[in-house]
């Protein structure tokens, strides 16, 4: 990878679009670290410490969320919405045919994404204004500052702060999806990957500093839970690069054909099946879906029975065994179904089969047509079946890890903030901006060949 990169900044291109790159993440840091006026960051910190389904979202916005600062909602919005065009995708047929209109439907879906992403960034800014900030008995907004000394009185107050930090955090994260599109479009690809990928890596930094000051500001023993998390994130990244880069390859031959004087054909290629080829998307599907419970009963009926009944019987960090064991059952059960379902969009056997049989091609020992399609879907199967057991596995391992550190008293910071799961986003974003690299480098030096 490293010799990728010094051979991309070789070429003037490539070099200008990493520059270009580089300029909007920092963009983005700085987005991350601007007050937004009327907020009492340190009582806001201090209300959503406790919601556990806000520590993925919190870490994918590099902090942002936790300081209260202008991208709080990060780039959650538009990947909530990125979900759910892609789950009506299946069930509408509109959406369908869009999404097998080449660039021209792309291009359609991408801005009813967007709409999307408006309507989803409105509500959930709502949601935490509300409930974290103008909630009575609460002091995360300063009132006075929207006028509550004034005729208005604190109920209009109320209502103008409302108005003014829905439409700040809302634009905080349409710009945060522009700079991704941005990234996307001019630089080095990937954008939305890499707004994440700087998101996790930047409050894992944070946190892994803060504990290194700790354990040389009289703490010792911090130091050896910053050596444990070391050795083991070094032994996640060689597993997961390892299940990352494994791949089936089914053999695919071609028959001799004779087009007027001249033979085609007669090679041999592959068709490679990766295991973890959705990547981390069933995950982020799971825990998307797996935190609704949580967040409406924070949200809509903070401090009712049904929050306490959501605590008690369906959290991670439930103080009953059976309710953290519900949780995991019901995590384990939905990143099955997603990673099938996301195999299911991505490889689709009947169209390859079709393709295989019109080139002139078969796989040695089955027939072609419906027993090729009937192979693959039961190859895919198996493959897919193997990459759910796999992401469980990723998913499960910061919970069962959490419980064993809290049994023998150490602490479970940096396996919060720095889960097997952003770990697992964390080398699949730089596995895939490799790739990037090298099929842009190799293009140039293709261009360079032909002139």
């Amino acid at each position: 990878m490293f010799e990728t990169i010094k051979n991309c900044f070789k070429n003037k291109d490539i070099r200008k679009k990493i520059w270009f790159t580089l300029l909007l993440l920092l963009a983005f840091r700085i987005g991350c670290y601007i007050p937004v006026p009327g907020i009492d960051a340190g009582a806001f910190r201090e209300v959503i410490q406790d919601k556990s389904f806000l520590e993925i979202m919190s870490a994918i916005s590099g902090g942002s969320l936790t300081n209260a600062t202008l991208f709080a909602l990060g780039i959650s919005p538009y990947i909530n919405a990125s979900i759910i065009i892609q789950l009506l995708s299946v069930g509408i047929p509109a959406l369908e045919r869009l999404s097998k209109q080449g660039e021209e439907g792309r291009k359609k879906i991408a801005q009813i994404t967007r709409y999307v992403t408006i309507l989803l960034a409105i509500a959930q800014a709502v949601g935490i204004i509300v409930n974290f900030g103008l909630s009575s008995g609460n002091e995360v907004v300063d009132l006075v500052r929207f006028g509550s000394n004034t005729a208005i009185g604190e109920v209009g107050a109320k209502w103008i702060a409302g108005i003014f930090l829905t439409v700040v955090y809302t634009a905080g994260a349409m710009l945060v999806m522009w700079l991704g599109e941005r990234i996307t479009e001019y630089g080095i690809g990937n954008g939305i990957s890499l707004i994440i990928f700087i998101g996790i890596l930047s409050t894992a930094g944070d946190q892994i500093v803060a504990k290194f000051v700790d354990a040389f500001t009289g703490n010792p023993v911090v130091l050896w839970e910053v050596l444990g998390f070391i050795i083991l994130t070094i032994f996640e990244f060689a597993a997961i690069v390892a299940v990352d880069l494994s791949e089936r390859k089914i053999p695919v031959q071609y028959a001799k054909q004779v087009k007027g004087r001249k033979m085609y054909g007669g090679q041999s290629s592959v068709i490679p099946l990766r295991i973890a080829g959705a990547g981390v998307m069933p995950l982020i599907f799971a825990f998307a879906f797996i935190s609704i419970p949580a967040m409406l009963a924070s949200f809509f009926w903070p401090g009712s029975a049904f929050e306490t009944g959501v605590t008690n019987w369906f959290a991670a960090n439930s103080p009953n065994w059976y309710g953290q064991f519900i949780y995991m059952v019901a995590l384990c059960i939905l990143i099955f179904a997603f990673a099938f379902f996301y195999a299911s969009m991505q490889f689709n056997p009947d169209d390859i089969s079709r393709t295989i049989q019109q080139n002139g091609g078969f796989i040695q020992g089955i027939r072609p047509g419906k027993p090729t399609a009937d192979y693959l879907r039961k190859i895919n199967g198996r493959i897919t079946l193997f990459g759910a057991i796999y992401l469980t596995i990723v998913a499960l391992i910061p919970s069962i890890l959490a419980v064993i550190l809290t049994g023998v008293g150490m602490s479970t910071d940096l396996i919060s903030v720095f889960s097997t799961t952003g770990i697992l986003i964390v080398v699949s974003v730089a596995l895939e901006l490799d790739k990037q690299l090298q099929s842009q480098l190799m293009m140039k030096n293709y261009r360079g060949f032909l002139k």
